[in-house]
């Protein structure tokens, strides 16, 4: 059976990327839903969620879900977010914001397209 075009469109953009961190690990990347990313400002708690730099590295953190191949669930709360920003460590982090700067629109495309 042969995917239609719109079919083949439809999986490409739901395809989660993998990036490869300056250490060599294999980072598999998820596109963050609304329901995530209220998950993840209940787990950083009401005064981490008003801190930009800190919920930018935890939505990064977030974003991965399996390092080599081994899945990593969701973070729960801050201990978990921290965790994970730890053992993702500056490479990690720094693949995954190169790699989703990639693929998400920048403030100024967004603003371009906002009135077509």
């Amino acid at each position: 059976m042969t995917a239609t075009p719109s079919a083949r469109v439809i999986h490409a953009a739901q395809a989660a990327p993998c990036v490869a961190d300056a250490q060599g690990r294999r980072l598999q990347l998820r596109r963050l839903t609304a329901l995530d990313k209220l998950r993840l400002f209940k787990a950083a708690g009401p005064v981490l969620a008003q801190n930009q730099s800190w919920l930018g590295m935890a939505v990064l953190a977030a974003s991965v879900s399996a390092i080599d191949d081994v899945p990593v669930p969701a973070p729960g709360n801050e201990a978990q977010i921290e965790a994970l920003v730890a053992r993702l460590g500056d490479a990690g982090i720094a693949a995954v914001g190169a790699a989703l700067a990639e693929v998400l629109p920048n403030a100024a495309e967004v603003a371009a397209t906002a009135g077509n």
